[in-house]
């Protein structure tokens, strides 16, 4: 059966693009993967629209806003290849004025029977005073992604639809949260959620598409989907990038990893001691203490954290802080620590100065009790989300140090929202979240170890 000119052809376009076209919604989102696409069969839906207005009907504007003045004109040319199309198997007419110089935009394309395509600026307040349909195209790349909402919305009030289309820029932009408000949030808004990665576009014949438009000599002709996707994702700049880029998932670089009302459970209580000496009740029997040490020179502290397993909570004992202390000084605090047996195992940044101290801690006192880490990026994932969890299980108590609780807040997250994570935070006076590294480190030198002193270890574990 021949598909209507005025229907999206299932040959020509691909299924998710063809939910896209025919989905009437007043308000519908596309969070989408880069190079699908979209905006192309944005321009077609938008055309398409136009032509099959009947005679005598309701007649709306339509009007773009795009991330800047190229990409408008990019836009506009499709919808005039589209029109030279639709149109005339329509038996309909179209004229497409270009913008006036300095006016933004990329001119409008309006049709006998009524109605225009018109690309604004992508200034928010460009949206103000028109009735009619609106496409935001790469939403979240614009600006101001809220005020351009704002602004937009009321447009549709005597008619049309929103459309909002975009990737991904960051988890705490707008765009972001309209999709997680949508998806999770009951909805309010009744936005139609569309969402397509790279991978589900490829599934859908995405690829020889775009084969189809290469040159002869182009090497990705010879690549099927599986090696094309890898082919994408190895030329990104990380995995964070692609992932945000192909795969909708947000970078999420602003959050606090732990956030304050989570800390504020693990504080201890205004009176309530918790600083241990170096005496007898420290060396008496039946004890376990577990040490983190974050090892600084000039810059940053060196900070050793020591934690008693209670049942199943650690408590804070000691934190001691050094700088600009020599190497010597350090290891004979940290031997002494060591020389106690109830000191069951520690672990020790052995990145760049660390190493040396970290070595000659396992020759003295032994592999089974000295365990040097590397701060490599996967070992800091693994050392902050069991962190985390102690925290949000409040099996872990802290004192409310000022400095603790701003080396705490000061980690952020920056990664993708589905993983393989990058922690960081900005260096101080003080340091650079010495005193969460010497936490993490205390707390995974707990959760690695046996409730008795014969624990069995692999010596020096490398990340």
């Amino acid at each position: 059966m021949d598909t209507p000119a005025n229907e999206p052809s299932c040959g020509f376009f691909l299924p998710y693009q063809r939910r896209w076209i025919l989905d009437n919604s007043r308000i519908k989102l596309m969070e989408k993967s880069r190079q699908i696409g979209l905006s192309w069969c944005c321009a077609y839906a938008m055309v398409r629209r136009h032509c099959a207005r009947s005679a005598g009907a309701k007649t709306l504007d339509s009007w773009v806003s795009s991330r800047d003045e190229l990409q408008a004109k990019l836009f506009m040319d499709d919808c005039r290849k589209f029109a030279s199309v639709l149109c005339s198997a329509s038996k309909l007419k179209y004229n497409f004025s270009p913008a006036a110089a300095g006016a933004g935009g990329a001119g409008d394309l309006s049709f006998a029977g009524g109605g225009r395509i018109v690309s604004l600026s992508s200034n928010p307040d460009a949206q103000a005073g028109k009735r009619g349909s609106r496409l935001l195209d790469e939403f979240a790349l614009h600006p101001d992604p809220r005020k351009l909402y704002a602004i937009a919305f009321p447009g549709i009030t005597w008619g049309g639809s929103l459309e909002i289309v975009s990737t991904h820029r960051g988890a705490d932009n707008f765009f972001n949260e309209l999709v997680l408000e949508a998806r999770h949030g009951g909805n309010p808004k009744g936005i139609s959620l569309h969402r397509v990665t790279l991978q589900d576009a490829l599934e859908q014949g995405l690829l020889a598409k775009i084969k189809a438009s290469l040159p002869p000599d182009s090497p990705l002709l010879d690549l099927d989907e599986a090696a094309y996707f890898d082919s994408v994702k190895d030329s990104c700049p990380d995995m964070e990038s692609f992932m945000q880029e192909y795969m909708c998932q947000p970078l999420d670089a602003s959050g606090r990893f732990i956030p304050p009302d989570m800390l504020e459970k693990c504080l201890y209580k205004d009176g309530e001691v918790w600083n241990t000496a170096l005496d007898d009740d420290f060396r008496s029997a039946d004890k376990a203490y577990y040490m983190g040490v974050d090892v600084g020179r000039t810059n940053d502290l060196s900070v050793f954290w020591i934690l008693e397993k209670l049942g199943d909570t650690l408590y804070t004992r000691r934190i001691d802080e050094f700088k600009n202390t020599t190497f010597s000084s350090q290891e004979a605090v940290l031997y002494a620590y060591l020389e106690n047996p109830n000191l069951r195992r520690a672990c020790i940044d052995q990145s760049g100065l660390g190493r040396q101290f970290a070595e000659r801690a396992a020759q003295r006192f032994g592999g089974v009790r000295v365990e040097g880490v590397s701060f490599t990026a996967a070992a800091k994932e693994a050392l902050a989300y069991p962190l985390k969890s102690a925290f949000e299980d409040c099996r872990i108590r802290i004192p409310d140090i000022p400095a603790v609780r701003a080396d705490i807040g000061a980690i952020r997250r920056s990664g993708f929202s589905g993983g393989g994570a990058r922690f960081s935070a900005d260096r101080g006076a003080n340091g650079h979240s010495d005193r969460f590294w010497a936490l993490a480190l205390a707390n995974h030198a707990a959760k690695g170890a046996q409730r008795d002193a014969k624990i069995q270890l692999v010596k020096n574990l490398v990340w």
